[in-house]
């Protein structure tokens, strides 16, 4: 089973930071993980978020520089701004950290940085070490990007290309949420690197994916000639019994009929999902029970271990 870092080892230092991603690397992630968002000036930086404000120290820098909807967009700003800010642990709207056991967040040294910077830090890690870690990134809201004006997909396509990212068999998993894009990439884009549809839930409006038909054995065959796998969420795979045993939703049997690998996110060991109470009980029913290929994780010292 392959271990994923989600958004680099965020469980001790904060996600998307170069260091956090040499911590993961250290730990023995098979992939980490790259979410991708586009500049005022068209350049590709790692960060989870279309926003600026849950992570980082922009409203100290550029107070007046927020939306209507009072958020801070990471497409309203140049890269040469964004060297300026402080990346710190994910808060929430009211400044409480989500996750409040994790590292603090006074004093934060960790700046942002581009997807080409990545891909060349995390080649000089495999070279130093000997391994072979792979990468996973993720484009993010494609249709918001071209709402702005910024195809970011191209713009994405063609860092990867230039770090030599080309081939199916290359070290690499190219994700989105948005089924259109995904599609779009295949067709259009002569792309032969792998391709994993994530599946979302509609309340989140991640895209116009209608995740419920997605998740449906028809949704799933008609992805299925466009991708490798799929990133389900894990509370999408597992429920529970009359007796409150967990057990599958159906969701991994139809991927894997599909002939696609499963690489649900995210197993996390301060964040259970609701139908168990361990995090090795979670673990073992992913790679036993529903025999995934791979997970993301928060944690992937615990995985390994």
């Amino acid at each position: 089973m392959k271990v994923i870092a989600h958004r680099g080892a965020s469980a001790y230092l904060p996600e998307h930071t170069l260091p956090a991603k040499a911590l993961a690397h250290a730990m023995g992630a098979d992939y980490l993980e790259q979410d991708v968002v586009a500049t005022r000036d068209e350049e590709l930086i790692v960060l989870h978020d279309i926003h600026l404000d849950r992570v980082t120290n922009v409203a100290d820098h550029f107070p007046k520089r927020a939306r209507d909807d009072g958020r801070y967009y990471v497409i309203d700003f140049d890269l040469a701004e964004l060297r300026q800010l402080r990346v710190h642990e994910r808060v929430n709207a009211d400044g409480a950290p989500v996750y409040p056991g994790r590292y603090p967040l006074s004093g934060e040294p960790f700046t942002l940085h581009t997807l080409a910077e990545e891909l060349s830090f995390v080649r000089g890690l495999n070279k130093s070490t000997g391994r072979n870690a792979g990468v996973y990134p993720e484009i993010k809201r494609p249709a918001f990007h071209r709402s702005e004006g910024i195809d970011i997909t191209t713009l994405f396509l063609n860092v990867l290309r230039a770090q030599g990212y080309t081939k199916a068999s290359d070290p690499i998993f190219v994700q989105c949420f948005d089924a259109a894009e995904i599609r779009r990439i295949h067709n259009d884009f002569d792309c032969e690197l792998k391709l994993v549809q994530l599946i979302g839930d509609n309340a989140w409006q991640e895209s116009d994916t209608d995740y419920d038909e997605l998740r449906s054995a028809a949704g799933i065959a008609s992805m299925a000639e466009y991708v490798d796998g799929f990133g389900p969420w894990i509370n999408q795979l597992v429920e529970l019994d009359g007796d409150g045993k967990p057990v599958s939703t159906g969701l991994a049997e139809r991927i894997h009929a599909a002939g696609c690998e499963a690489h649900p996110y995210t197993l996390r060991r301060d964040d259970l999902p609701p139908a168990f109470s361990r995090f090795d009980q979670a673990l073992r029913f992913l790679r036993d029970e529903l025999q995934v290929e791979a997970v993301f994780t928060d944690f992937p010292d615990l995985i390994r271990a």
